[in-house]
């Protein structure tokens, strides 16, 4: 289960939600829903802990949204994401990773593997589309047409090295 935006902010609604969330479920919080569910931090490293303590707890997989993406495995490995810009700061951008990160489970990634390519993508498309748009234009349609030209760049690279 992929648990995103109103979803999480209906969970965080009674503590005892979080539990019936089930295990090896991924959430994507930013850090407002990310308070919301667990509580407030004195900054990104409390969080952070925080998050690895929660996804141990609950055996969940978090995907922090923030400028630079985490992702917490149940086992407490964080795998930080390098792509993306201020562009997928807006509505809507949630929903594409969402989008990306179900749809690679669809296809059979596991779910840290679903988490960490679905990060990579969606930052990725957002560069691409910023290049095209610039940061502050990029709309999230911009983001979802960009995907074709990630993945005509991943196909050159892994055609070029065979």
């Amino acid at each position: 289960m992929v648990l995103d935006a109103d979803a999480l902010n209906i969970v965080s609604k009674h503590q005892k939600n979080i539990r019936s969330v089930p295990q090896q479920s991924i959430i994507t919080p930013h850090p407002k829903e990310f308070e919301r569910l667990f509580g407030s931090t004195e900054n990104s490293y409390q969080r952070l802990d925080l998050a690895c303590k929660k996804a141990a707890e609950l055996h969940i997989y978090i995907v922090l949204k923030d400028h630079h993406t985490q992702v917490i495995t149940p086992e407490g490995k964080v795998y930080y994401n390098i792509t993306g810009n201020s562009g997928l700061a807006k509505g809507g951008s949630g929903d594409i990773l969402t989008g990306a990160v179900t749809s690679l489970l669809a296809q059979g990634y596991s779910q840290e593997e679903a988490c960490i390519l679905g990060v990579w993508l969606h930052g990725k498309a957002a560069e691409y589309a910023s290049e095209k748009h610039s940061r502050e234009s990029v709309l999230p349609t911009d983001v979802i047409d960009a995907f074709g030209s990630v993945f005509n760049e991943l196909n050159r690279r892994t055609f070029k090295s065979l």
